[in-house]
């Protein structure tokens, strides 16, 4: 399926669960994003009028309980809604891998171009009258990672699949070089963002780290212009391509804190004292310790003792600062 259509999709279902009503075609054609817009001529009117039957049709066999009707005997049309009751889940008990994975996935959603539209969707059938229980929506906040502000347009670019051109700097390197990518799509592995991609001037398949992109990547060309190597894995070229001895750290964190810390490790179970202890894996022990160090008494170093102390040696400067002169 294409990504604008998922996008559409998406919108779609959630701008009809959102709301008790029945809500007609006009008002989703002018409220969620992604459909012909009305300018009143009929070739515009028979495009939407085909997309959204097309839409209706998957839905259903997706297994959408789609509903149509009308709110109340004086409306002249039939509209349509999305029954929660019927759409939703029974409760979802995860492992704790499990919840890491939805965790890592929420991630990209709330960086996604998504969201914003999403969110759009709900306020435009608010201001056009739709009874939207608040309560009921699904949660989303159009905001950009804020770690990785090269996520955005690096995303865009492989879902449009156009060329990107952007800075990047490499630990070997004094200077930025120009790299210009055939971007594959973006990844998380270990904690970490990663574009793959067609290196279009060293001719071999890259993966860049988003966190030493400089500036903002342009998108050139053409949407569409290439398409990946079919059976691609992203996580695989990834794994395959970046370097540095792995490090395995382990963790105790107070329940309920690190909430961020634990998407990203594999639980072992309590201790004694009752705190969780986690595995985390690393090939930058020394970025890890500033994150480490951030989460104060809530989280304490069992292993490697270089780490702790690093750490330490960290709350230490920071507690030194807070002393008066």
């Amino acid at each position: 399926m294409a990504a604008k259509r998922a996008e559409r999709l998406v919108n779609l279902v959630i701008a009809l669960l959102s709301t008790r009503q029945y809500v007609t075609a006009a008002r989703i054609r002018a409220t969620v994003p992604g459909y012909e817009a009305d300018d009143g001529s009929e070739r515009a009117d028979e495009a939407f009028k085909r997309m959204f039957e097309r839409d209706k049709a998957e839905l259903r066999e997706m297994g959408v309980p789609l509903e149509t009707g009308r709110t109340s005997a004086f409306d002249t049309e039939d509209g349509y809604r999305i029954a929660r009751a019927d759409y939703e889940l029974p409760e979802i008990r995860l492992t704790g891998e499990e919840a890491a994975a939805v965790g890592l996935a929420l991630r990209l959603w709330e960086s996604a171009q998504l969201a914003g539209a999403a969110h759009s969707a709900l306020v435009k059938l608010k201001a056009a009258g739709i009874d939207v229980d608040s309560s009921r929506a699904i949660p989303l906040q159009p905001r950009l990672d804020a770690g990785e502000p090269a996520f955005e347009p690096c995303y865009a670019a492989a879902r449009d699949r156009r060329r990107l051109e952007f800075g990047y700097q490499r630990p070997d390197e004094d200077t930025p070089s120009r790299r210009r990518v055939q971007p594959w799509g973006v990844v998380a592995w270990h904690g970490r963002w990663y574009l793959v991609g067609l290196d279009l001037d060293r001719g071999a398949e890259r993966v860049f780290r988003l966190s030493r992109v400089v500036g903002t990547p342009k998108a050139t060309g053409p949407a569409g212009a290439f398409e990946p190597p079919a059976g691609l894995d992203l996580a695989e070229v990834v794994a395959g391509q970046v370097s540095g001895e792995e490090q395995l750290v382990v963790v105790r964190a107070r329940p309920g804190t690190a909430i961020g810390l634990r998407r990203h490790a594999t639980p072992l179970g309590g201790g004694e004292d009752g705190d969780d202890r986690l595995q985390l894996r690393t090939t930058e022990p020394g970025r890890l310790a500033d994150q480490l160090a951030a989460y104060g008494s809530d989280v304490l170093v069992e292993a490697p003792a270089e780490l702790r102390d690093a750490v330490i040696a960290r709350l230490t400067r920071l507690a030194a600062m807070g002393e008066p002169a």
